[in-house]
């Protein structure tokens, strides 16, 4: 995909890989939707998946991951941007989900949480992740891994696609 950044952690079997892989999968979501028209049944489906993934995702990121990174001072901000960020996207999606997916101003949004979204990724796996790698172990990314692995299945299956409009 044209959008797939380069990074030494795809591939990689430690929780900074397992992470890569989930966003090179949202990825393919993302430009899956934009290739959408109207209010398909694609385009329905593909935005509930993108949804539902992208919640359990920076649920079982900031679980596994950022509350890690959190508790040391080198790297408390790097946790606290990125949190912010999937804060961010929680009422950005919101805001979607709640208006119709057959105007136009739907794409025009959708472009925007897309250019959002692929920024956050990015920026996690060129910056953030290269930071966080250097105050951990070997031993804490194989564990990260599977905390996140384990905490993404509860929290993907728990999602729920709220519907909020912002007036912004």
């Amino acid at each position: 995909m044209g959008s797939t950044p380069k990074t030494r952690f795809r591939g990689k079997e430690d929780i900074f890989g397992r992470l890569v892989e989930d966003h090179d999968r949202h990825r393919a979501l993302l430009a899956m939707i934009s290739a959408t028209h109207g209010e398909s049944a694609d385009r329905k489906k593909l935005f509930k998946e993108l949804v539902l993934e992208i919640k359990g995702h920076a649920a079982a990121e900031e679980q596994a991951l950022w509350s890690s990174v959190m508790r040391n001072p080198k790297t408390t901000e790097d946790a606290r941007h990125a949190v912010g960020e999937h804060k961010e996207m929680d009422k950005l999606l919101a805001d979607l989900a709640a208006r119709d997916m057959a105007s136009s101003g739907w794409l025009r949004r959708f472009a925007k949480v897309k250019d959002e979204y692929l920024h956050h990724m990015r920026e996690e796996e060129q910056e953030q992740f290269l930071h966080a790698q250097k105050y951990l172990t070997p031993d804490d990314l194989r564990h990260l891994r599977r905390v996140f692995e384990e905490r993404k299945r509860v929290e993907k299956a728990g999602a729920v696609i709220k519907k909020k409009i912002r007036l912004k």
